[in-house]
């Protein structure tokens, strides 16, 4: 496993399509404003600054999640504490180009 690996941004393609065979949820860990202002149809809210609040909620969803936001740093980050709390979980990258991959 390489770092980019490690920080969630690896090869994504295929593994982005197996999370959503499995039902995947897709966190967008944007700004309430960012996403305002455009986000996947479907994807829920929540704010880098508040995930580590959220694990419960996050993980009564029972599913698995992709986490993106506009570059893919903060959806990395998201990713990484998402994984140490059990989380089945997948850095999605950028918003826009997780969009044009599902």
């Amino acid at each position: 496993m390489g770092l980019l690996d490690m920080l969630g941004l690896g090869n994504k393609s295929e593994s982005i399509q197996e999370f959503v065979a499995k039902g995947a949820v897709i966190i967008d860990v944007r700004s309430n404003g960012e996403y305002a202002f455009g986000h996947i149809k479907g994807s829920k809210n929540i704010p880098l600054d508040t995930i580590a609040f959220k694990i419960q909620e996050i993980k009564k969803l029972n599913k698995p999640v992709i986490a993106c936001c506009r570059s893919g740093m903060r959806s990395a980050q998201a990713t990484s504490i998402l994984k140490q709390n059990g989380i089945e979980v997948i850095n999605g990258g950028g918003w826009e180009s997780l969009q044009s991959k599902l």
